[in-house]
């Protein structure tokens, strides 16, 4: 396993970082290009294995203003393609997930495997010159990272393998690709994007949003041992004999061989653009992050929880997911007052304090895809 060894987080100089300017939160222009720039180009996760554990199983992904089937084979392999039919257009599959044998069409019964090839086209062998070799479903970059499945709409992609190079083997032991989703929360959070990962990114506003998590988790003790690129974040302790749960109680056996000095630790990591990380002893929160407007934002968190959990006396999943559903609203909340305050022409970029130096590079890294 790679070193999973945390350091202080670097303190920021005064004054040496602001937040992004007033366009970049409110800009339709800019949320285009965003768009285009990055949710078009990038790795982004679009689910775990085990949403479609068997063959035939599937989902449907939006990115970037279009619809993905991700299917698992008749080999058993996950696979991506748009949900375009290659006749006319027509959408192939209208329900959110489920189960098929094949994929047809519902206009005029083209018929795809699940490997994305034409297998019938009623009357088109009477079309001099057509072959159904030539109208296989278009295909998408696809991927499975410790058992998280990722898409990318960009043709000439970097390998998943090798965008995650700087990870590889840091969070094995949480035993993420065995996981199992309990429980799925949809939010519509009236702010944007970026505002979600900069608030998830510090806990300089816990004492005041979040009470109840200040009780179990000092505020002022993060720290980080990702602080620059794609992938940021570190552990915070958690007081011994606790869990991030309303009890304060553990909810479930844990998730893996997860090192001693971790069994007291949650680790809180964003890996860019719409994911974010958070791993405890006892289960795993995963946060994706859909913008949908400049001022709206489509959040899906799951929680999961070792295969065997339920079988353990002291299963508890509901002691977790209603700290977290109550903890993840307080967020919202504010940076739904934030999105609002930005709007205004009284706004301007302020300074970042000192416990806020993975916003600041979260940002740096932004702009980065930007330009």
């Amino acid at each position: 396993m790679a070193s999973t060894r945390s350091t202080l987080q670097p303190p920021l100089e005064k004054h040496s970082a602001t937040t992004l300017e007033q366009r970049y939160f409110v800009s339709a222009q800019l949320f285009a290009r965003e768009q285009q720039e990055i949710f078009a180009r990038s790795w982004l996760l679009a689910g775990h294995v085990n949403d479609i554990p068997n063959p035939g199983d599937y989902f449907l992904a939006n990115v970037a203003g279009e619809s993905l089937i991700i299917v698992r084979d008749a080999t058993a392999d996950v696979r991506a393609c748009y949900n375009v039919c290659r006749h006319r257009g027509t959408r192939i599959c209208e329900n959110e997930s489920g189960s098929v044998r094949i994929l047809q069409c519902p206009y005029h019964n083209w018929s795809y495997g699940l490997d994305g090839r034409l297998l019938a086209a009623p009357h088109m062998d009477e079309v001099t010159g057509f072959s159904k070799d030539e109208y296989s479903l278009a295909q998408v970059n696809v991927g499975v990272w410790e058992g998280f499945i990722f898409v990318s709409l960009e043709p000439d992609q970097l390998p998943l393998s090798d965008w995650f190079a700087p990870l590889t083997g840091k969070f094995s032991p949480w035993n993420l690709a065995r996981l199992n989703c309990v429980r799925r929360i949809t939010y519509d959070v009236r702010a944007n994007w970026k505002l979600i990962f900069q608030n998830y990114s510090e806990c300089y506003h816990c004492p005041g949003v979040h009470p109840a998590l200040s009780k179990l988790t000092p505020y002022d003790s993060a720290e980080n041992d990702l602080c620059e690129g794609p992938f940021l974040g570190g552990f915070m302790p958690i007081r011994r004999g606790h869990s991030l749960t309303l009890s304060g109680n553990a909810s479930a056996r844990p998730v893996g061989d997860v090192p001693s000095e971790y069994n007291h630790r949650v680790l809180y990591y964003s890996i860019f653009p719409n994911m974010l990380l958070s791993m405890h002893p006892d289960y795993v929160m995963v946060h994706q992050v859909w913008p949908r407007a400049t001022d709206r934002t489509l959040i899906f968190c799951d929680w999961l929880f070792h295969p065997n959990a339920a079988g353990s006396s002291n299963y508890n999943p509901e002691d977790a997911i209603e700290f977290w559903d109550m903890t993840n609203k307080q967020d919202w909340h504010v940076c739904e007052l934030s999105q609002q305050g930005i709007a205004s022409r009284a706004y301007k970029p302020g300074p970042y304090s000192s416990r806020e130096s993975i916003p600041a590079a979260w940002d740096r890294e932004y702009l980065r895809h930007m330009s």
